[in-house]
């Protein structure tokens, strides 16, 4: 699996000012930006980015998922202590 497929899955189904992603043997990393997170629980926020990913999950091509999600103001203020992975 390759990160762009992973960065294409979730770009298909979410629209993102901006997406970062690692993935690393079966554990994926993935930072999402955009302003619409802000409006979102914390739950919901990381349902909406990992609902792309679970068929790729079930199939066990991931196996673990890190997501951090940002405003793009919030991307601006944090982005120094969160660069892309």
């Amino acid at each position: 699996m390759e990160v762009v497929e992973i960065e294409k899955q979730i770009n298909d189904a979410v629209e993102l000012d901006e997406l970062h992603v690692k993935f690393d043997g079966s554990q994926c990393k993935v930072i999402a930006i955009a302003d619409f997170l802000g409006d979102l629980s914390r739950v919901k926020k990381q349902q909406t980015i990992y609902a792309p990913l679970a068929q790729l999950i079930n199939d066990g091509v991931i196996h673990a998922v890190m997501i951090k999600t940002f405003t793009t103001t919030q991307w601006q203020r944090e982005k120094m202590f969160n660069l892309p992975l």
